[in-house]
């Protein structure tokens, strides 16, 4: 397929009226939807704006490509726009932004459309082409500039490649780079990224051979024999990609854009033997972890652990919650049916804080750090620490105060820097030694050292907070729940499913697994649950009763709502509040907080970790919690519904 298939003069708008970032992609959507290549315009401008605020598609040079794949999209189309005066864009380069290339394509786009747009992004790159498209001011002149720009591509492409087939069992005596590209997407930048990274290596007279992770998959796959040979590696990538191969080559990391706008740099850095040497088992960063910062690495590496950690936690603990039901209203606690539900129960939820921590220490350090980490979160939960010079170990049911959530949660964390930091002391060691490492170093040091750290300090410090929390709130009165309560359900709507709604889910799930027997951790379960099942529960009332102020994808979406509201799956609001968050998350946090208020004042528990309201059999007061949940449902969707404007008037 040819570029001309998917460029065409009707989706070309060559004065382009708009003055910022917004009124352009507006513009340019209206057109996509005018020529029947979006058939969704809200949901299209949603997914466009989605991928701007990972990072701006501005690439720089006064270039945009604001692109999307989604089901909203009827056909593969690139729309190309003009703008005389320049729009600030957000672009990388903080420059005005002149020429346009909105890139479509539909879910389905088969592998021809697709490389169809890979052409054409490569074709950026060329400033000879970008110079002469800003002067163009007809479609026919856009379309001819393409066409000659691809012939000649086409016939470069064919020289290189019947060089290769002449030159097949040769060795060329040229210095050789290999490298990936890939963003997220992988319908612009990684084909960019790719052509620019080759001409970089052009210009100096280098091989450049670069792999690409695009939409279509993995194409021109590097070979064992090409990473050998190779001088180094360039990584230009926005996400995972296989490292392992490339061990014990020097090799740079960096995000996609850099290898758009930074090729010769990304390419003196491997010749000029200033990148450093990558080791497969190394602590070294990816890219995208370097611009993510300390905070947000903390909470991948936590979140790591917790996604883990929960089927522990809901298996465990609605088994062991049924079994207390049956202890109740089944035959006692010597019935065989209350054993073996709570001994299950109890098996699972023993592994808990342990799989937490041995998997974010497994977040931080690799493979080798997941030993430590299981065997620190274990000491956390059956050693009672150091007082007075008394070491005293008991099994977990006898200890008075376990280190339990807390200690896992440092034990994880320390776990995974102690071999984030042998690694670094052991990356010297002679190559005949380096089967040692994973087979003997690391297990013996990093267990050795965590068990130390457990004994002497993490256990005798947070087995104190641990008793200390726990008897703060076990004792907690009726008003102190309730605020604790409020504010435990209303976090849980801030970002839905995000680090505030994780925090609150994690502290009463951490309260409720330090001790499952407690009533007032059965009331903050409640209170999270509730405050998890109002979001969606609320937009599903809204589309429901306030028809005239939701798009019928909306309504479509609002249906599903029910469901996932009355199983406690809060990110069923998430469109919604992407779509329009200045008004659906306030009010869900209202509504969050009213429910959870409302918890904590009737005193209503449930001795499980998850489940909504299928779990409501379990709770103490099974109407107090569904009128918990629909009050604060009813009140968040009633807000949402009288404070959102019309469609007509949008």
């Amino acid at each position: 397929m040819k570029i001309k298939d998917i460029l065409a003069p009707e989706s070309m708008i060559m004065d382009l009226k708009a003055t910022n970032k917004e009124d352009a992609i507006k513009e340019m959507a209206d057109l996509e939807v005018k020529t029947g290549i979006v058939n969704n315009e809200d949901e299209f401008i949603k997914s466009i704006w989605a991928r701007e605020k990972e990072s701006t598609t501005g690439i720089g040079d006064g270039i945009a490509m604001p692109h999307a794949r989604n089901k909203s999209i009827n056909k593969a189309r690139v729309l190309f726009a003009k703008s005389a005066k320049g729009i600030d864009y957000d672009s990388l380069d903080k420059q005005p932004v002149y020429l346009f290339f909105m890139i479509t394509a539909p879910e389905g786009a088969d592998n021809t459309h697709l490389e169809a747009l890979a052409k054409l992004s490569g074709l950026l790159i060329d400033p000879d082409l970008v110079a002469a498209l800003k002067k163009a001011q007809t479609p026919q002149e856009v379309l001819d500039l393409f066409e000659q720009a691809e012939a000649a591509k086409d016939a470069k492409d064919q020289a290189a490649a019947a060089k290769k087939e002449a030159e097949k069992g040769t060795v060329s005596d040229k210095p050789l780079i290999v490298g990936v590209t890939a963003c997220i997407n992988g319908i612009a930048h990684t084909y960019m990224a790719q052509e620019a990274l080759i001409k970089a290596g052009e210009k100096r007279g280098v091989d450049v051979r670069i792999e690409t992770n695009g939409s279509e998959g993995v194409k021109d796959k590097l070979t064992p024999d090409e990473i050998r040979r190779a001088k180094g590696v360039i990584i230009a990538s926005d996400k995972k990609v296989d490292m392992p191969r490339f061990d014990g080559k020097p090799l740079t990391n960096h995000p996609v854009v850099d290898g758009i706008n930074k090729p010769d740099e990304l390419v003196d850095a491997i010749l000029s033997g200033k990148a450093s040497v990558y080791h497969s088992d190394s602590a070294a960063t990816s890219a995208n972890e370097d611009k993510t910062g300390v905070w947000n690495s903390i909470y991948k590496n936590l979140m790591n652990g917790v996604s883990h950690m929960l089927p522990f936690v809901i298996g465990g603990g609605i088994l062991m919650a049924i079994s207390f039901i049956v202890e109740n209203y089944a035959g006692g606690p010597k019935s065989p049916a209350f054993i073996f539900l709570n001994n299950a129960g109890n098996m699972a939820f023993a592994f808990m804080v342990p799989i937490l921590s041995g998997y974010i220490a497994e977040s931080i350090g690799d493979l080798p750090a997941l030993m430590p980490g299981f065997v620190g979160g274990f000491m956390a939960t059956v050693y009672s620490g150091s007082y007075g010079g008394a070491y005293v170990a008991n099994v977990i049911t006898n200890a008075k105060s376990p280190a339990g959530f807390l200690g896992g949660l440092a034990s994880g964390f320390i776990a995974g820097y102690l071999v984030v930091g042998l690694k670094k002391l052991c990356a010297k060691m002679p190559k005949s030694l380096e089967g040692m490492k994973p087979m003997l170093i690391y297990p013996i040091l990093s267990l050795l050292l965590i068990a130390a750290i457990m004994y002497y300090i993490v256990n005798p410090i947070f087995s104190a907070i641990n008793f200390a929390i726990t008897n703060f709130l076990n004792q907690m009165g009726t008003g102190n729940l309730v605020v604790l309560t409020t504010i435990l359900a209303g976090m849980m709507s801030i970002d839905m499913g995000g680090p505030f709604n994780k925090a609150a889910y994690v502290f009463a799930s951490g309260a409720f697994a330090n001790d499952p027997h407690s009533a007032v951790a059965a009331v903050m379960m409640a209170a999270v649950m509730v405050g998890g099942m109002v979001p969606p529960f609320a937009t599903a009332i809204g589309t429901a009763f306030f028809k005239n102020k939701y798009t019928e994808d909306e309504r479509r979406a609002g249906i599903t709502n029910w469901i996932l509201g009355f199983s406690f799956i809060t990110e069923g609001a998430i469109p919604f509040a992407a779509a329009d968050a200045g008004h659906v998350i306030p009010s869900c946090i209202i509504g969050s907080a009213v429910g959870g208020a409302l918890v904590g004042l009737w005193r209503v528990g449930v001795p499980a970790p998850h489940g909504g309201l299928w779990v409501s059999p379990l709770a103490n007061h099974i109407l107090l919690y569904f009128l918990a949940t629909i009050i604060g449902s009813v009140v968040a969707g009633v807000i949402l519904g009288l404070w959102k404007k019309p469609l007509d008037e949008k």
